[in-house]
């Protein structure tokens, strides 16, 4: 592990019943990388990511994230309070932007963002109110604080989700296929958002079917297949000269 890798991951697996879903993976990132996850259906691309935030918990290895780490040994059984303390703080530290918006729908957009830090952080009302409105206009939804979720579209309350997470200030953005349910016209301003975070620093990880936007924004991508990481290497490269040929497979069809 580099002392600059804000992002460890060793020899993680990850079964669920008989079948193993992940099979030993491990990469590293620095402060600031975007990596993009991409890989066939199936693979394993969202499981990892749920293991880095802790909401599935891990067969074995290894999670560093944002300065709290994650330790479990081949055969562990039981999962101590320890490891639930230290994975509640990971998650405190790591956003996560999902398929869905999962925004309450009887909460304004303001409200929605307010929420955790006011009940996680017990923030005071007036410090989560301007934390809220300032992640709102790093979106670009300034003007709509007061709206309710129906009355945004797919690609705004998509942004609103990233605000949601941003207004916890965490150390590392998470995207689980964060364009996936939305019309394709709305595609482009939820990816600018996640471009802008890349300006200003912020360490993401996005599994994406988006090939389009991992080629043009990532500083490397990460390729699966069956569980397993084939090949990383940076946006370029991967593209122009694939050194796996199930890299290469399934890249065909995109070139």
């Amino acid at each position: 592990m580099s002392e600059e890798s804000i992002v460890h991951v060793s020899d993680l697996r990850k079964s669920f019943g008989d079948v193993q879903i992940l099979k030993g993976v491990g990469f590293d990132m620095e402060e600031g990388d975007l990596v993009s996850i991409i890989g066939p259906s199936g693979c394993g691309k969202s499981t990892l990511l749920r293991c880095l935030n802790a909401l599935e918990t891990m067969d074995s290895g290894i999670i560093s994230m944002a300065g709290v780490t994650l330790k479990r040994s081949e055969g562990e059984t039981r999962v101590d309070s320890r490891f639930h303390d230290l994975a509640h703080e990971l998650r405190q530290r790591v956003g996560m932007v999902f398929q869905q918006f999962n925004l309450f729908p009887n909460k304004t957009i303001l409200e929605n963002v307010m929420l955790a830090p006011l009940v996680v952080k017990e923030e005071p009302r007036e410090v989560a109110e301007e934390n809220a409105l300032r992640q709102l206009e790093k979106v670009g939804l300034a003007g709509f604080a007061k709206r309710f979720p129906a009355q945004l579209s797919g690609g705004q309350q998509q942004r609103a989700a990233i605000a949601r997470a941003l207004a916890m200030n965490p150390k590392v953005m998470l995207y689980d296929e964060p364009t996936s349910a939305l019309d394709p016209m709305l595609v482009d301003e939820v990816l600018a958002v996640m471009k802008t975070l890349d300006a200003e620093g912020m360490t993401q990880i996005v599994v994406t079917h988006e090939i389009r936007y991992a080629r043009d924004a990532s500083d490397y991508i990460i390729y699966m297949e069956a569980g397993e990481i084939v090949e990383i290497s940076d946006e370029d490269e991967i593209f122009t000269n694939p050194k796996d040929e199930r890299t290469r497979r399934f890249l065909h069809r995109f070139l």
